[in-house]
């Protein structure tokens, strides 16, 4: 025993002595949390809006202070024709363009949204928001109930999914790189005939990923809660245990990446190439996996982040009990038997 934790404090010290990486370990997840809370956001603010009347009368008048009052829209101009609008959108000065109807007086209907549609996702956004603000005459939105996130920020979204990501990629790959390096340098054999057990080799080359996992996990959370002021509301304990399971899965990812490169660079290609892609695009981070072809939901379905995901907003945003997330731990539970047994069998195999 004494042995295996020399052999932890051994990688520990390596890891702290190289200053790059644990910029890039610690650096890395608050770069990303302040670029997706902050910077790249899909919240609805100051669009640019311009109305389109032949004649402001005192209901079209009140549309558009509804509007104006707002904080999504800022009136920007008031035109005359619909193809005026047009022409300042192809010019980037409007988003949007209100155009009422020359009866909307009388009949109290007839207004066209036109939309750049330049963003499909945001021009929907911006639609569905002047459809409610025009809808009450207090400006806000009763005909949208808005559960668990009424401000409608993306933070929600962002910061799950920023975590299951992180977490996959800082374990899988970092672990990976470490027991290719020994590999590559050809002291892993070294390592291998010492007094103690090859396999309890790999768990202290795994340990400090392990603690770094824990210690990412909680910037994350802290950030989330102080910085981005996204909610904590389900079990903290519970968001630690499901974590555990998915940093554990993707450690089993990393060793079984290992095992198949014979380089530095080969591993961490495979990692980018086998994880990075896969999380962004399959795992419901950026897109909704309901909207995808039928043959992408199905490969989405093998992809671990996937369940992270959905498990820490359901813990997170909506503040679950642990019985709403069986699914997600077993599937996971599931995929960290299936991989860690692979993997430890390719390295026996190896030896």
């Amino acid at each position: 025993m004494r042995e295996f934790i020399s052999f932890v404090i051994k990688e520990s010290h390596h890891i702290l002595r190289d200053r790059r990486t644990m910029l890039i370990l610690f650096g890395m997840p608050v770069v990303l949390m302040l670029l997706f809370g902050f910077a790249i956001t899909t919240d609805v603010r100051n669009v640019r809006t311009v109305v389109v009347t032949s004649q402001m009368n005192l209901q079209t008048q009140n549309v558009v202070e509804r509007l104006a009052q707002s904080e999504y829209f800022d009136i920007t101009a008031t035109v005359s024709t619909p193809q005026d609008a047009e022409r300042m959108m192809h010019d980037q000065k409007a988003d949007l363009a209100i155009v009422f109807a020359q009866d909307f007086a009388s009949k109290r209907s007839g207004i066209q949204f036109i939309v750049d549609g330049a963003d499909p996702n945001m021009a929907q956004q911006w639609a569905n928001y002047a459809t409610n603000v025009i809808a009450d005459p207090k400006g806000g939105n009763v005909n949208l109930k808005m559960l668990y996130n009424p401000q409608m920020r993306s933070a929600y979204n962002f910061v799950p999914a920023i975590l299951g990501m992180l977490l996959m990629l800082v374990c899988a790959m970092m672990t990976s790189i470490s027991i290719v390096r020994e590999k590559e340098r050809g002291t892993m054999e070294v390592l291998l005939v010492s007094p103690v057990k090859p396999l309890l080799i790999i768990i202290a080359k795994v340990v400090p990923y392990l603690v770094l996992a824990f210690a990412i996990l909680t910037t994350i959370l802290l950030m989330a809660r102080y910085v981005l002021d996204v909610p904590l509301a389900g079990s903290i304990v519970w968001i630690y245990v499901v974590s555990t399971i998915y940093i554990i899965l993707a450690l089993s990812l990393g060793l079984l990446i290992s095992n198949i490169a014979t380089t530095q660079i080969m591993a961490l290609l495979m990692s980018a190439m086998v994880l990075l892609v896969p999380i962004v695009m399959l795992s419901g981070m950026m897109f909704p996996i309901e909207s995808m072809p039928q043959i992408l939901q199905w490969i989405s379905a093998v992809v671990p982040p996937r369940y992270y995901i959905q498990a820490m907003r359901k813990l997170m945003v909506m503040g679950v009990s642990v019985g709403d997330v069986v699914e997600e731990i077993v599937i996971l539970a599931s995929m960290t038997f299936l991989f860690l047994s692979v993997s430890l069998a390719m390295f026996k195999k190896r030896l």
